[in-house]
């Protein structure tokens, strides 16, 4: 009997560990774009982020660096603590949608097959951070969220 729930476990994995695997990616890319983001407001990341703003022809460079790194650093402290998980996976989504047309296309190299463009723009960062959005958007935040236990206050 233990044979077919060890293949039920294989084929379909486990509700059980979902909410654990929730709690990993949402801290995990919570915490790397509220440190990004937090180096580039506080620390020595400013030069870097204006110019590459700068070099993507963005409008309005100086402000836009501000309004990027504070948007990763917000985003990313809301989504460590799942506070306002959905609305800073959205700002985030948005980021890193508006940093692949601007800066990760143009780092794929001209003329490579459909394929292999392909093979290339799937192995960018910024699409895999996507990707994680859009689940974490789909899943919700996890049992282990400020958010979950707001709304088990609000439905009572």
């Amino acid at each position: 009997m233990e044979w077919k729930r060890l293949i039920q476990y294989a084929l379909l994995g486990s509700n059980d560990l979902e909410q654990y695997a929730i709690l990993l990616i949402r801290v995990s890319l919570g915490l790397f774009f509220a440190i990004s983001g937090g180096n580039k407001l506080f620390g020595g990341g400013k030069k870097t982020i204006y110019e590459t703003l700068v070099k993507a022809k963005i409008p309005f460079p100086h402000q836009m660096a501000y309004f990027v790194s504070g948007v990763e650093f917000v985003g990313g402290s809301l989504l460590t603590v799942g506070l306002l998980s959905s609305p800073a996976c959205v700002a985030l989504l948005i980021d890193m949608v508006v940093a692949i047309i601007t800066t990760m296309l143009s780092t794929i190299p001209k003329g490579l097959s459909p394929l292999n463009w392909l093979d290339d723009f799937l192995y960018l960062p910024e699409v895999l951070y996507v990707l994680f959005f859009i689940w974490l958007i789909c899943s919700g935040p996890g049992k282990f969220s400020v958010d979950y236990w707001v709304a088990c206050k609000l439905l009572r």
